[in-house]
């Protein structure tokens, strides 16, 4: 013990985020994008909240459901950009340790949560498509409340032992620096100067049990759409039912390829240097946020047509 305690820090009060490491000279440059994006985000995811609120042939479940990923964006960006831009722009590199374990809990709950939300989402679509005439049946708004609670629940049980891992087992570290831009698990755990067996194994459980289980059901749902509308006899009604699912599509597609890029290049990718993996890691969590309104917007009927609405209405001339 006595050993530990003069090359390791006991339970460090602080830890500093050093953001991306070897670009530390241009970070403030890089902060710009960042920013715009997470200004764009918010105001994109917003507008959407807005628009589905006060739109009431817009309270259906595939509406619903783009409403809560829309609050879990929100939720995720501002979870990591505040500090991240203050490390950028003014050198606020220092965290509190249990503010640090707080801001991991909230992303990666919320990063759980956004999974299980394109998982209802598919199966939403899955029931509309396949099973057009029951779906106001299956899909009621009781049925939506529950999955949503479900999703909210799973998501945080499963990342809750990641923080009591941290917190009562883990008690002597290396170093009290973090390279990286925000607490992410794995960052946070390899600082530890203790066996950190059981909390590499506990996160691989959670991501794999999360993925897995939502990507294997989203493929399987998405696939049989697929085969039911290319079985529709009519082209129009082929092109319809399919343009419903493409902005789901695009989101479920765009946002499993980020992640899992940056997982594997995090844990695999040792000749990658370290500042694409920071790099990778903060526009898996920007992107998905800035893109998604505006496949939305783009891609949807409804909340396009409510959009050019609200301008014209706001614009006398």
């Amino acid at each position: 013990m006595m050993f530990l305690s003069n090359v390791t820090v006991f339970m460090p009060p602080v830890l500093t985020l050093i953001g991306i490491p070897g670009l530390e000279s241009v970070q403030c440059w890089i902060g710009i994008p960042f920013c715009v994006m997470y200004i764009m985000a918010m105001i994109g995811n917003s507008l959407l909240l807005f628009i589905i609120k006060t739109e009431p042939s817009l309270h259906e479940p595939m509406y619903i459901f783009i409403g809560m990923l829309g609050v879990t964006d929100i939720v995720i960006d501002t979870s990591i950009m505040p500090k991240m831009l203050g490390i950028f722009w003014f050198h606020v590199s220092e965290i509190y340790f249990d503010s640090c374990l707080f801001q991991m809990w909230l992303l990666h709950t919320f990063q759980c949560i956004e999974s299980g939300i394109l998982l209802a989402m598919a199966l939403d679509r899955y029931v509309a498509i396949c099973y057009p005439l029951r779906h106001a049946t299956i899909f009621t708004h009781k049925l939506v409340v529950q999955l949503g609670t479900v999703v909210i629940l799973r998501a945080a049980i499963l990342s809750a032992p990641c923080i009591f891992l941290i917190k009562y087992r883990l008690q002597f570290y290396h170093t009290t620096i973090i390279s990286h831009t925000y607490c992410e698990h794995m960052a946070v755990v390899k600082l530890a100067a203790e066996n950190i067996k059981i909390n590499k194994i506990y996160g691989l459980f959670v991501a794999f049990t999360v993925t897995g289980f939502d990507l294997t059901f989203i493929t399987f749902s998405y696939s049989q759409i697929f085969v039911t509308v290319f079985h529709l006899p009519q082209k129009e009604a082929r092109l319809k039912a399919f343009n419903t699912c493409i902005a789901h599509i695009f989101v479920f597609l765009q946002l499993y390829l980020l992640a899992f890029f940056s997982f594997f290049t995090h844990r695999f990718g040792s000749h990658i240097p370290t500042y694409i993996h920071i790099l990778f890691s903060s526009m898996y969590l920007l992107v998905p946020p800035f893109l998604n309104p505006l496949v939305y917007g783009v891609k949807t009927k409804q909340i396009r047509t409510n959009v050019v609405k609200m301008c014209c209405s706001s614009n006398p001339d």
